[in-house]
C-alpha cells in the first residue's frame, strides 16, 4: 500500500473522520431542514401547512426515534443514514407542489415520511457521535458534530438571505426549494462513505466496537427496558422540552416579526452562533481537571441562567408586539433601531439551543460506552424530543403566543429537578467501557459489524 496509502487508511478509519462524515450528512440534510423550518412556516406566509406537516413529522419521529436504535443495530449505519437522508429532499420538494397547488396533503405526507427517516438517521448519528470517541473527548466530538450540523443551517440562511434580498413577497420561490433538494440528495449519498464500525480504530489502537450479536427480539426487549430505566425516565422531561421551544422561536419571533430577507439573515446567526457556542461549551465538558459530575453541574447552571434570560427577554418582546407585526411593516435588519434587540434575542435563542442539546448528548454519553445502549438512548432522546415537538407544532395553531411562551418556560422549569438528578448520578468513568477486538472479521454478512452494534457486557 505504501506510506501514503497507510496514512490515508488511518485517517479514514479514525473516529473523528467518521464523525465528520456523519456531520457532513447532517450539514446538508437536517442542517438545511433547520434553515427552512427556521424561516417560520417553512418559508410560507401562512404557517398552517408547515405546522401540520411538522406535527405529522414529529408524530412518526416519536415511533421511529425510539425504534431507530434497534433498526440501526440490525441494519447498520451506512444504508440507514443514506436512505433516511433522502426523506429530507422529498420534504423540501413538497413545498414546490404546495406553491403551485395550495394543497398541503403532499407536504403533510412528506412530513410523516421525514419523521420516519429522521428518527433512524438521528439514532445512527447519536450512536456514532457519543460511542466512537473516548470518554475524555466526547464533548469535543459533540461540538464538532454540532458545528457541522449548524453550519448547514447557516448555509441555508445565507442562501435564503441572498436569494430573497430584493424579494417583496413573504413566501419562498420554487428555485430556493430546488437548491435545497439538490443539496439534501448529495448529503444523503454521503452516508455511503461511512466505514463499517468494526474497522474504526481510535488513536490508542482500540476498536470502537466488540463482537456482540443481536436480533429483532433482543432489540425489542432493549427498547422496552428504556421505559423502566431510571436514567432515561429522569431525562424524559428534558427530552420532551428540548425541541418544544422551536415552534415559538421560529413562528412567533422570527416568522411573526421579521420580513422574508431578515428571517434568512436571522437564520445565519441563529445557527452560526450555535457552532461557536458548542465549541466553547466543549472545553468545559471535556475539562479533565474537574470530575464529570462537576462539569455536568456547572453546565446545568449555565443552561439554567441562559434559558431564564431567553424566556424573560421573549416575554418583554411579546409585550412590545403582542399581536406580531403586519406583513409590509415587519422588521428589517437595516432598521437597526427597531430590529437590533429582537435579532440579538433570536441569536441568544440559538446559543441556548446549542448548549442545551450539547449537555443532553454529553449526559447520555456519560451514562455508558456501550454502542447498543447508546443507539437506543439516542433514539429514546430523539423520540421523546419529537413527542414534545409534535405537541408544540399543533399548539401553535390553537394556542395564543403568550400562552405558548408561558408553557415553554414552565416546561423548562419542570425538566430541571430530574435533569439535576441524572447529572448528580454520573460517575467519573462509565462501567461498561468498550474494549478492542482486533480479529473481528466482518466479511460474513451474519457477523458483520455493519449489521450489529458491538459491545461487551462486563465491567472493567
Amino acid at each position: 500500500m505504501g506510506a501514503f496509502g497507510a496514512v490515508k487508511r488511518i485517517r479514514y478509519y479514525s473516529p473523528m473522520t467518521q464523525v465528520i462524515i456523519v456531520g457532513l450528512v447532517c450539514f446538508l440534510c437536517p442542517g438545511l431542514y433547520n434553515a427552512l423550518n427556521g424561516m417560520g412556516g417553512g418559508g410560507q406566509l401562512d404557517p398552517t401547512a408547515n405546522n401540520n406537516a411538522n406535527t405529522a413529522l414529529y408524530s412518526t419521529f416519536v415511533i421511529f426515534g425510539i425504534a431507530g436504535g434497534a433498526i440501526v443495530n440490525l441494519c447498520g449505519v451506512r444504508w440507514t443514514i443514506a436512505v433516511s437522508g433522502m426523506a429530507y429532499a422529498l420534504y423540501s420538494a413538497s413545498y414546490i407542489y404546495l406553491n403551485h397547488s395550495k394543497n398541503s396533503a403532499f407536504t403533510i405526507a412528506s412530513g410523516a415520511l421525514l419523521g420516519m427517516g429522521a428518527g433512524i438517521l438521528w439514532a445512527a448519528q447519536g450512536m456514532i457521535m457519543v460511542s466512537y470517541p473516548s470518554e475524555q473527548e466526547k464533548g469535543k466530538y459533540i461540538a464538532v458534530m454540532w458545528a457541522l450540523l449548524n453550519s448547514g443551517g447557516t448555509l441555508g440562511g445565507i442562501i435564503l438571505f441572498a436569494i430573497n434580498y430584493h424579494s417583496e413577497t413573504d413566501s419562498l420561490a420554487d428555485g430556493v426549494y430546488v437548491v435545497f433538494v439538490v443539496l439534501e440528495c448529495i448529503g444523503a449519498l454521503l452516508g455511503l462513505a461511512l466505514a463499517p464500525p468494526a474497522k474504526v480504530v481510535r488513536a490508542d489502537g482500540s476498536s470502537v466496537v466488540l463482537v456482540k450479536y443481536t436480533n429483532a427480539g433482543k432489540e425489542a426487549i432493549g427498547i422496552l427496558k428504556l421505559f423502566i430505566d431510571p436514567m432515561m425516565l429522569g431525562l424524559l422531561p428534558m427530552c420532551f422540552t428540548s425541541n418544544f421551544f422551536y415552534t415559538y422561536q421560529f413562528n412567533n419571533i422570527n416568522g411573526a416579526l421579521f420580513n422574508l430577507r431578515t428571517r434568512g439573515f436571522n437564520n445565519m446567526f441563529y445557527w452560526s452562533t450555535q457552532a461557536g457556542a458548542s465549541a466553547v461549551f466543549s472545553i468545559l465538558l471535556d475539562n479533565q481537571r474537574l470530575t464529570r459530575r462537576m462539569r455536568g453541574l456547572i453546565s446545568f447552571g449555565i443552561v439554567f441562567v441562559i434559558f431564564n434570560a431567553i424566556w424573560g427577554g421573549s416575554l418583554a418582546l411579546h409585550n412590545k408586539y403582542p399581536n406580531g407585526i403586519e406583513s409590509g411593516e415587519r422588521l428589517d435588519f437595516k432598521d437597526s433601531k427597531r430590529a437590533a434587540g429582537p435579532i440579538i434575542l433570536y441569536m441568544v435563542c440559538g446559543i441556548g439551543d446549542a448548549i442545551f442539546q450539547n449537555l443532553a448528548y454529553w449526559v447520555i454519553g456519560a451514562l455508558t460506552n456501550d454502542n447498543q445502549k447508546l443507539s437506543r438512548y439516542a433514539g429514546f432522546y430523539k423520540g421523546m424530543q419529537s413527542l414534545g415537538a409534535a405537541v408544540a407544532w399543533q399548539l401553535d395553531i390553537k394556542v395564543k403566543p403568550l400562552n405558548q411562551l408561558i408553557g415553554n418556560w414552565a416546561l423548562f422549569g419542570v425538566s430541571l429537578p430530574s435533569m439535576l438528578y441524572v447529572i448528580w448520578s454520573i460517575k467519573n468513568h462509565s462501567e461498561d467501557a468498550v474494549l478492542s477486538s482486533a480479529k473481528f472479521d466482518d466479511t460474513d454478512p451474519k457477523h458483520s459489524a455493519e449489521s450489529v452494534a458491538l459491545t461487551p457486557e462486563y465491567t472493567v
